[in-house]
């Protein structure tokens, strides 16, 4: 077994297409650490086993992708048992002195507790809040599936070494629910890899010979929103004109399927493009070329506290932003972001903004400066390693350029400029 051994563990997507967990994985490979990585296997992903960019990836078949309440049970049943038998795969095979397992869910809490009685040390990635996420999409404060899950996160934030959460509300519920101290809980904020995006040259096919793209990001839940803006891309093209927008959908999830039955009962679908779940390049020739993106998702007990990842990776490539007030969401984009209170006035201020080419401009670039000074991978890198050492104990102290993913000349701080006057010259 390598000094530095480290298992990653997650359900509820698949690696790499997982961003926060491989970005973490790559970074703890590029610090020398040992990184195996468990996830399930989906038509995008299938293969059981894979080496990638020097990560042992075990993955198993995703029977079901729960929607209702016997679909979740089925669903999590079936990972219970394949992430059980990977993880003694892995430890006979590899070895590991650290898991790290990111919710959703948390039902896993055994199988850690049976790691610790063996001595490894255990990290809790929160990625989620799952029992908001379940109230949320069920539209329900009272069942015994929430009370289970408030229990599996209280036993999960209790039987970890140290928890990382995603943002500081997300803290201060490891410290309230879990009754975890300060200094057992670290915020690892999700940021895009500079290594792994790059703004391209516009694409104007992209388009579909409409004037304005428009582009979503991320998973298609009932609790997302993607509802929301079918509708808004109905109301635009009323307001704009037929020929004025094109939308790209960037994502898939449960809700998948309906969503796109929807786009075709509200009579849009031919201003909508579902690309699925989409890789990297794919992110980048969409980005490169839209004109605002948005994020949907209206007010929930989940979304007010939890990070959109998409808000960053949109911040990236310098694009104005138009999304529902939300305190995480304002928390990562201050007031770079164009923040609307409804449903109507989401598709409003989409009008608004399209309209204005200076003002679009203005919230591109802020929202890129604020990235690159307050957001920065960096950080998080940074502190993810240093938590690692610290847990692990037995390896060399390093320098902190030594575990970035990537290197200092990759980054091209005048991308800010460039993703604007490409967006111009298109």
């Amino acid at each position: 077994m390598a000094p530095g051994s480290i298992l990653l563990v997650v359900e509820n997507l698949p690696v790499p297409y997982d961003r926060r967990v491989w970005q973490e994985a790559l970074t703890l490979k590029a610090a020398s650490f040992q990184v195996s990585v468990i996830s399930p296997a989906t038509k995008l992903h299938p293969k059981l086993s894979e080496f990638l960019e020097g990560v042992h990836i075990y993955r198993y078949p995703m029977m079901i992708e729960g929607q209702g309440h016997v679909g979740l049970i089925v669903e999590y049943v079936w990972s219970f048992a394949c992430i059980f038998l990977w993880s003694i795969f892995v430890a006979l095979r590899r070895g590991f002195k650290v898991i790290m397992i990111a919710n959703p869910p948390e039902i896993f809490f055994p199988i850690i507790w049976m790691w610790r009685l063996l001595g490894k040390k255990i990290v809790f990635d929160h990625h989620d809040l799952t029992p908001e996420l379940f109230a949320t999409k069920f539209k329900t404060d009272r069942s015994v599936i929430l009370s289970f899950f408030y229990f599996a996160e209280r036993r999960m934030l209790r039987v970890a070494h140290k928890v990382i959460s995603t943002n500081e509300s997300y803290k201060a519920i490891a410290m309230k629910r879990g009754r975890r101290a300060s200094e057992d809980v670290l915020v690892i904020r999700n940021s895009p890899d500079p290594a792994r995006f790059c703004v391209r040259q516009p694409e104007p096919e992209l388009r579909k010979s409409a004037k304005y793209l428009l582009a979503f990001l991320g998973e298609i839940g009932l609790q997302d929103g993607v509802d929301i803006l079918i509708r808004a891309v109905k109301s635009i093209s009323v307001a704009l004109g037929p020929d004025s927008l094109h939308c790209v959908i960037l994502g898939a999830g449960p809700n998948y399927d309906n969503i796109v039955d929807y786009a075709k009962d509200q009579g849009v679908s031919d201003k909508i493009t579902f690309t699925g779940r989409a890789d990297n390049d794919t992110i980048c020739r969409v980005l490169s070329t839209t004109d605002i993106a948005v994020d949907p998702c209206p007010w929930s007990p989940h979304a007010d506290l939890s990070t959109a990842t998409k808000i960053m990776e949109y911040m990236f490539f310098s694009l104005p932003i138009v999304a529902f007030d939300l305190t995480e969401t304002r928390c990562s984009g201050a007031d770079t972001v164009c923040y609307v209170d409804d449903e109507a006035d989401f598709a409003r201020q989409v009008i608004d903004l399209l309209r204005d080419e200076a003002r679009r401009r203005t919230l591109g670039q802020a929202g890129r400066r604020r990235l690159d000074a307050a957001l920065s991978w960096r950080v998080s890198a940074r502190n993810l390693v240093t938590a690692m050492d610290g847990l692990i104990g037995d390896v060399p102290k390093r320098r902190a350029e030594d575990f970035l993913v990537y290197d200092e000349h990759k980054l091209d701080h005048r991308q800010e400029a460039v993703a604007v006057e490409r967006r111009q010259e298109s």
